[in-house]
């Protein structure tokens, strides 16, 4: 891979790493400052509320996708890359400044919502932009490697979201965090954004983008996917399971650990950072063993071992009595994740034209992230609060065994000429081959 394909994947990435710290530190940090704009009672209730407000950022991502998608089939990826950014920073700052529940009510709550409406759009078109740029830009033999960058930038993101938070739990009191230092993330994030703002741009274009020939009146637009609506539902479809499976074991173990399994914050936090760290480290890899064997074989590995894996997995960490093991567990479940994350990037995007691509990724992924990854940690909460927490785990599994028939009946993307994968009506793409 030549080294201009190595500077459009640093800057996508790094721009990808401070959208998902961001966007990660509110799920990480929601332990600190749940009780700061709810009132006081319930920890388990203050939880529900701030994760209903995590849940809501994900539904304005079939808006962020729908719009910034538009943006990135008719005016680059780079300037929809660079918008998103912008709107991840802004979200970041009104955290920052959100009033709490003792100085302004239940206004403190409105800010916080605002500011995870802002963060929905922002991702709901990173994601898409980001998994387009990222394929579009690597050496057609190597698109799985390429992309698996984006999770392992993803990761990062929440990896440097978990370091930080090791690290305020062992200089400030216990006290102090839940008081104000659950801010200084978001204060970071802002910060972080506006270095990343600078780099992305001077990024540059992808030359698929460059030397797409397509109407130009056609690009981004809800006629031109409705003419791709087969790969539209295959997108959501493939992304359910991934999805849920993904946020269980990254954005929800934390508090699980803690909530459930009776760990403290500092050992739940620690699994979760040297866990990520690992799982981190297996996107390229598993990326280029797709770019060998395919993409469909690691897909339909993660599927077969969620579904059969989940309930086990999840009962024994309910019932983990320290680092270690809850540290294997949590390793063991993300090696399996691990098939979905490393590549679904590059499949989602080698389905759709060049005219369409970061539309075509963006909004079906939005809605099926709305539907089931944004919901994953209320779904969870609900389940524990109604005394039945091991329902959550059949859910998990069952969303895996729908992907599984998904997977099994797509046909292999790894071979497809992106700069020509025809704008048509009728996709045989969907079709086992």
């Amino acid at each position: 891979m030549g080294r201009q394909h190595w500077k459009k994947i640093w800057v996508g990435s790094a721009g990808n790493m401070v959208e998902w710290f961001d966007w990660f530190v509110y799920a990480s940090f929601a332990t600190y400052f749940a009780g700061a704009f709810f009132p006081s009672g319930n920890p388990t209730a203050q939880l529900m509320n701030t994760a209903g407000i995590f849940a809501v950022g994900f539904f304005m991502r079939p808006v962020g996708g729908w719009l910034l998608g538009r943006v990135g089939d008719r005016k680059g990826r780079k300037a929809a890359l660079t918008l998103t950014v912008t709107l991840m920073s802004a979200s970041a700052i009104l955290i920052a400044l959100a009033p709490t529940y003792a100085v302004a009510g239940y206004g403190g709550a409105l800010v916080l919502l605002v500011a995870r409406l802002l963060q929905g759009l922002s991702v709901g078109g990173e994601y898409a932009a980001s998994a387009t740029y990222l394929t579009e830009a690597s050496d057609p033999r190597r698109r799985g490697f390429a992309s698996s960058f984006q999770y392992v930038s993803m990761t990062a993101g929440q990896i440097v979201g978990l370091g930080l938070q090791i690290i305020l739990q062992r200089t400030m009191s216990d006290g102090a965090l839940h008081s104000y230092g659950w801010r200084i993330p978001f204060v970071v994030g802002a910060l972080g954004a506006a270095v990343v703002f600078y780099l992305r741009r001077s990024m540059l274009e992808t030359e698929v983008y460059e030397e797409d020939t397509s109407h130009a009146e056609e690009r981004g637009t809800l006629r031109a996917l409705w003419r791709h609506r087969r790969e539209a539902f295959l997108v959501v479809a493939l992304t359910m399971g991934g999805t849920v499976a993904y946020y269980t074991y990254t954005t929800y173990l934390t508090k699980y650990l803690s909530n459930s399994a009776g760990l403290s914050k500092e050992t739940a936090t620690l699994v979760s950072f040297t866990a990520l760290i690992v799982f981190a480290c297996l996107q390229p890899l598993a990326g280029a063993l797709s770019d060998r064997i395919g993409r469909r074989p690691l897909l339909i590995t993660f599927a077969v071992g969620s579904t059969v894996l989940t309930v086990p997995i999840m009962t024994l960490l309910k019932h983990a009595d320290g680092y270690w093991p809850a540290l294997g567990l949590a390793l063991l479940a993300l090696v399996v994740v691990t098939g979905y994350t490393s590549i679904n990037a590059c499949v989602k995007a080698e389905l759709f034209p060049t005219g369409v691509r970061a539309l075509g990724v963006a909004l079906p992924y939005a809605v099926a992230n709305a539907l089931f990854g944004g919901t994953a940690e209320y779904v969870a909460l609900w389940f524990k609060k109604a005394g039945i927490e091991s329902g959550f785990s059949w859910y998990v599994a069952g969303c895996a065994a729908v992907s599984l028939v998904v997977y099994v009946a797509m046909r292999e993307t790894r071979d497809l000429d992106l700069a020509r994968v025809r704008d048509r009506t009728d996709s045989s793409l969907t079709t086992a081959s």
